[in-house]
């Protein structure tokens, strides 16, 4: 009898999927507790804006329609907003999907994928599952290293990814030294630099990668609106890029990737500057609050630029996790990305926070 586990691709076969947060109802189903606090998978706190609301009840009456397959508007909205071209933008279901659609693009067996040690965990999925090798790079201080990723370049490679900030340590890269580092990079080499949590970022200092793009045929910019704008259940991300790897990437970009609900949710939210700054604002006092909490139960964390803070609990972390689980807080374990006694926190509301810090000195003082 056929294995059909044999008959799938190399790369496929040796993948392991990639887990997401345990989600509020599913916890709910195992312990039997409500009030559960979700604080594992950098969700916005404050929800969705009122105006991706509102975008969206008006859009309900056309769902037995396709949606746009181009969206046009969205696209519209995100060319003003970054002074590009329509032509230059990549639309996802979510970021994932780009990273995705990037690797089927540009990706062989052949050819080698650069990414640093503690980066985002979809990097080395899509990497393996079209067949590539993967160069990781150790961390210098859990960020990248820049030197070395330029080091390890060869013919062979053909992508480098880096986070900015990097998930899950938060850890910021400067501008001035990611724009040096493409522009140090040869032809044949496209660097996708994920900006998921961009929106926290530019409302501290100032970012402008999208201004490298008239100077950098070889950048790809990723970003999402599952973070600051709150829409992470509808899923819309996007790329910016030069109109070539645009044209390349929706080649292989599925038709109706993005429902209408999506799109509409993402054309509003994205001049809803009041929802955003609230998010960002609130994000600030939370970072704050976490930190100021791990100080006080003299724990050390990874000083992060995003909306999540990974902490060290100086042990192993899932059984603590699992005990967080049974006082209704849901935290994230990191132990794939290389760090077995780190917890990443995602920052919610005030209330959410404080049930967190609670449970934890809980827990840390029954160990």
């Amino acid at each position: 009898m056929t294995n059909i586990y044999s008959l799938a691709v190399e790369g496929v076969q040796k993948l392991v999927p990639y887990k997401a947060g345990k989600p509020i109802d599913e916890l709910e189903r195992e312990l039997g507790i409500s009030n559960i606090v979700k604080l594992a998978s950098n969700e916005n706190p404050l929800g969705i804006g009122e105006k991706a609301k509102t975008a969206i009840q008006n859009a309900i009456a056309d769902l037995a329609l396709y949606p746009d397959g181009s969206g046009f508007n969205l696209k519209k909205a995100l060319a003003t907003k970054y002074n590009v071209s329509a032509e230059q933008i990549t639309l996802g279901n979510g970021s994932n999907e780009i990273l995705e659609l990037v690797a089927r693009a540009f990706l062989t067996p052949e050819n080698e994928v650069i990414f640093s040690q503690h980066a985002f965990a979809v990097y080395p999925i899509v990497t393996q599952a079209v067949g590539a090798k993967a160069v990781v790079i150790p961390a210098i201080n859990y960020g990248h290293d820049l030197l070395e990723m330029f080091e390890r370049v060869t013919p062979k490679t053909r992508l480098i990814f880096i986070a900015n900030p990097n998930n899950p340590t938060g850890t910021l890269l400067k501008q001035e030294a990611i724009e040096h580092f493409v522009g140090l990079l040869p032809p044949h080499v496209i660097c996708v630099l994920d900006e998921a949590y961009f929106e926290f970022v530019s409302q501290t200092e100032s970012v402008d990668s999208v201004s490298w793009l008239q100077k950098f045929p070889n950048l790809i910019i990723t970003r999402t609106f599952s973070k600051a704008y709150g829409l992470a259940g509808l899923r819309v991300g996007y790329s910016l890029s030069s109109v070539e790897i645009a044209d390349l990437l929706n080649r292989v970009r599925q038709p109706f990737n993005n429902n209408s609900l999506a799109l509409v949710a993402a054309e509003a939210a994205l001049n809803d500057e009041q929802h955003v700054r609230a998010t960002v604002e609130n994000n600030v006092a939370g970072m704050k609050q976490l930190t100021d909490g791990f100080e006080a139960l003299e724990l050390n964390w990874i000083p992060s630029a995003g909306n999540f803070v990974s902490v060290d609990l100086d042990q192993p972390t899932m059984p603590i996790y699992e005990k967080l689980l049974q006082k209704g807080v849901i935290v994230r374990p990191v132990d794939v990305y290389e760090m077995p006694t780190f917890l990443r926190i995602s920052v919610g509301t005030p209330a959410e926070n404080a049930k967190f810090l609670n449970a934890l000195k809980d827990v840390l003082s029954d160990v």
